[in-house]
């Protein structure tokens, strides 16, 4: 008996040693869950998000016609947030401006994101005369302030006549022009650090391609920069996208975004006795941009290894 007891306990696993450790991911998740302030502005973006997306398909004020009977009215059980200056509806105007600001946002980052991205892990994995090329036109761009670069491209788009149907992409296509060079440093440098690791140099030796080098061995590991760098670049697009608006060289009416309907209220009669005009978009962009930071450093105490080791 003693014998059949022990050989069938040594066949039974022990669940301690078969249970695999959490992934990367999702002790980061984890982490994650546990900041309250990088989750609750998880939770307001994502509040946003759907109320700008699917809000406007709710609301009977969607086509936005003009109605200068009602122009200018206060808050009240029709219009919760009032009514322009030619009689649409402040609150529906609201969450369609906040499409097309975080559309702006979120496009202009992904697409800098990306030309970066490409751009660094060329620069850093090729180096050589490539990498002097790129890194070059990075430091030419980064010399150039972008807000003027801005204004500039925004006073040209103004003196060609630009549809605003076009303008909206151009503005997209301005961003991320300005922002793909702090992104290339950034993923060089990682790069750089990455070439020496062991498991690269067990891949020289076996041979493997540059393709199967970058997608399957380099890129996995410039992710979690690329979610923080990401993330915390969405506030600053929105942001650049609102000032242009706001000085009418960006998204033009009739589209609305937050930035033009705060130009809206452009003297001081609005000012001062028009309240709903201009505060519901500047709270709006405010809150916003402030819940996409505390989300982005939440992320960045999670998945920057520069923090990781510091702790």
């Amino acid at each position: 008996m003693s014998n059949l007891s022990t050989r069938e306990a040594g066949r039974v696993p022990d669940r301690r040693v078969s249970e695999a450790p959490p992934s990367l991911w999702r002790q980061a998740i984890q982490q994650l869950s546990k900041n309250k302030m990088a989750m609750a502005g998880f939770i307001f973006v994502i509040f946003m998000l759907v109320a700008c997306f699917i809000g406007p398909l709710f609301s009977p004020y969607a086509d936005g016609k003009v109605n200068i009977l009602i122009k200018h009215q206060p808050p009240s059980a029709k219009h919760w947030l009032g009514t322009d200056h030619l009689g649409r509806d402040v609150l529906t105007r609201l969450l369609q401006a906040g499409r097309i600001s975080l559309t702006v946002g979120l496009a202009s980052m992904a697409l800098s994101m990306t030309i970066g991205t490409v751009l660094g892990i060329i620069s850093g994995y090729y180096r050589g005369i490539v990498d002097q090329l790129i890194m070059r036109i990075a430091d030419l761009l980064f010399t150039i302030p972008g807000i003027p670069i801005l204004f500039i491209m925004g006073f040209l788009m103004s003196e060609w006549k630009v549809p605003t149907d076009y303008r909206l992409y151009l503005v997209m296509v301005m961003l991320s022009l300005i922002g793909w060079p702090g992104v290339a440093r950034l993923v060089r440098s990682q790069m750089l650090t990455l070439r020496e690791r062991e498991y690269m140099q067990a891949a020289d030796v076996l041979g493997l391609s540059d393709r199967r080098k970058l997608f399957h061995h380099l890129l996995p590991n410039v992710f979690p920069l690329l979610i923080v760098i990401g993330t915390l670049g969405i506030g600053g697009a929105i942001l650049a996208e609102s000032a242009l608006s706001f000085f009418g060289l960006g998204v033009m009416p009739p589209t609305p975004s937050w930035g033009n309907m705060i130009d809206a209220a452009n003297n001081l009669i609005d000012f001062e006795k028009r309240p709903w005009l201009w505060i519901p978009p500047g709270l709006a962009i405010f809150a916003t941009v402030i819940a996409i930071n505390v989300f982005g450093d939440g992320l960045r105490d999670v998945l920057d290894p520069k923090k990781q080791t510091s702790r």
